[in-house]
């Protein structure tokens, strides 16, 4: 992609490209970018962008039965209390 560089850009739409930056956490560059496509009424194919996982959503329905009930009686084996490591020593 080809570079511009502009000049004598005036006061107040320096000031926008400023408060359009800040507001939505742009480079300025990105900033002018979404302004021009608003303007223009032309909106650029956006790359898309790499998934973040914060939990194990990509994981879901993945396991077999079998590793289900496998999991599920792991689980129950960890439920399980002992009252013996619960009764207050005398």
């Amino acid at each position: 992609m080809k570079q511009i560089t502009l000049r004598d850009i005036p006061y107040e739409i320096e000031r926008l490209i400023k408060r359009e930056a800040s507001e939505k956490g742009l480079s300025l560059n990105k900033a002018f970018l979404s302004l021009l496509e608003k303007a223009t009424g032309i909106k650029v194919k956006e790359k898309k962008k790499k998934a973040i996982y914060h939990d194990l959503d990509r994981l879901s329905g993945i396991w077999t039965k079998n590793d289900a009930v496998a999991f599920e009686k792991n689980l129950e084996l960890q439920r399980k209390i002992d009252e013996g490591l619960w009764k207050k020593a005398g």
